[in-house]
């Protein structure tokens, strides 16, 4: 976990105005650096403007991932998504830069989808777990749907794949001491025996690969920089068993539509939906703190403040990804030549026009979404 003071920062909350910089420096990571951004570039043929964007800001081991890659070992992928309720835009980003590696890499893909992890790990979830069932399988639709290559993607619950992942999770646990997970996620004597274990059963996919080969197999996470310490427990036992540390690309979250760190799944009216209609959505950006000065008046005199905006963070973390179009859309709010309102109902179009496509991406696939479950 990581406390500054100002923020908070642990893989079940976000509080307050996080500094990357400072978070990076606490968990130990490394910032995404223009030089390894140039190495990305070179082997993928192009840079995921998340990546230039330093959305994805920070790593552990990537050089040495691409050193294995360079080498003919090619590595899989491998992230997740635990459901607790509708998937989020926000939920989308670690599987957009997924399907993005996996075309430029010709990646194979593990999608781990825990649905025990928020029954276990929530105490005032009202959720059952046939309820949770429902969901994950849903989200698993959602992912499918982002055109994920289903030759290369295995995407897999828990529950249906556990007799595959306990087997690994019960090595990765010997490994993991109560004193380890007390001190990494603040656990306590309330805590519930389920939720201890949890961080063996996610650490198997990060080396399932390699049991399957008998060989070593690289592995590289794209995730939330809140997950990051599910791995950095996991890692050293991994290592233990004789495989590869998986490497790690973190993510910066998407911001709340009321400035605030993290967009929340659990706050409906700060939350865009994947199953959002399209008034749900104007109302919500309607309600968006921007960068604009009080009145329209010193809003055109004085103009915005691109970096308060949450109308432009949005554009900048997922709905904009051309970045000479981005530049006019935040040089726009500096200049006060849009005013909120248009500002908002622009956004709101764009959401929408994303939210459209997804859901027929979704309902096209799913008389297909066997084609990307496994189950034991």
């Amino acid at each position: 976990m990581a406390d500054e003071g100002s923020f908070k920062v642990d893989p079940y909350s976000v509080e307050g105005a996080v500094d990357y910089k400072a978070l990076a420096d606490r968990f130990g990571i490394k910032l995404i650096d223009d030089k390894l951004k140039e190495r990305i570039r070179k082997d993928a043929g192009e840079l995921h403007f998340m990546i230039r964007r330093n959305i994805y800001f920070a790593q552990r081991d990537m050089d040495w991932l691409l050193d294995q890659y360079e080498k003919g070992n090619r590595f899989y992928l491998y992230t997740g998504i635990a459901p607790s309720g509708t998937m989020t835009i926000g939920h989308l980003m670690p599987f957009m830069m997924m399907q993005w590696l996996q075309e430029r890499f010709g990646a194979e893909v593990l999608i781990q989808i825990p649905d025990e992890e928020k029954f276990l790990a929530k105490r005032d979830l009202k959720l059952s777990m046939e309820e949770l069932h429902k969901l994950a399988y849903d989200d698993a639709l959602n992912i499918a749907a982002l055109g994920f290559d289903p030759k290369k993607t295995r995407i897999f619950l828990n529950t249906e794949y556990a007799g595959t992942l306990y087997k690994q999770a019960v090595r990765v646990a010997k490994h993991i001491t109560f004193s380890i997970v007390k001190d990494a996620f603040g656990f306590g004597n309330d805590t519930n025996i389920g939720t201890l274990f949890y961080t063996s059963m996610q650490a198997v996919p990060a080396f399932l690969k390699s049991v399957e080969q008998k060989r070593n197999v690289p592995c590289l996470i794209p995730l939330g920089v809140d997950q990051d310490v599910h791995f950095r427990v996991a890692r050293n036992a991994i290592e233990k068993l004789g495989y590869y540390k998986p490497a790690i690309i973190h993510s910066k979250f998407l911001p709340s539509l009321k400035g605030g760190a993290k967009m929340s799944s659990s706050d409906p009216d700060n939350t865009i939906y994947v199953n959002d209609d399209h008034a749900a959505v104007a109302k919500k950006v309607n309600r968006a703190i921007t960068g604009q000065q009080s009145t329209a008046e010193l809003q055109k005199k004085l103009g915005g403040d691109p970096e308060r905006c949450s109308v432009c963070q949005y554009y900048r973390y997922i709905f904009e990804p051309d970045d000479k179009k981005l530049d006019k859309i935040l040089d726009a709010e500096r200049k006060g030549t849009m005013l909120a309102g248009e500002h908002k109902k622009a956004l709101a179009e764009t959401i929408n026009r994303f939210l459209d496509s997804h859901r027929k991406k979704k309902e096209a696939i799913k008389d297909r979404l066997d084609e990307f479950m496994v189950r034991d």
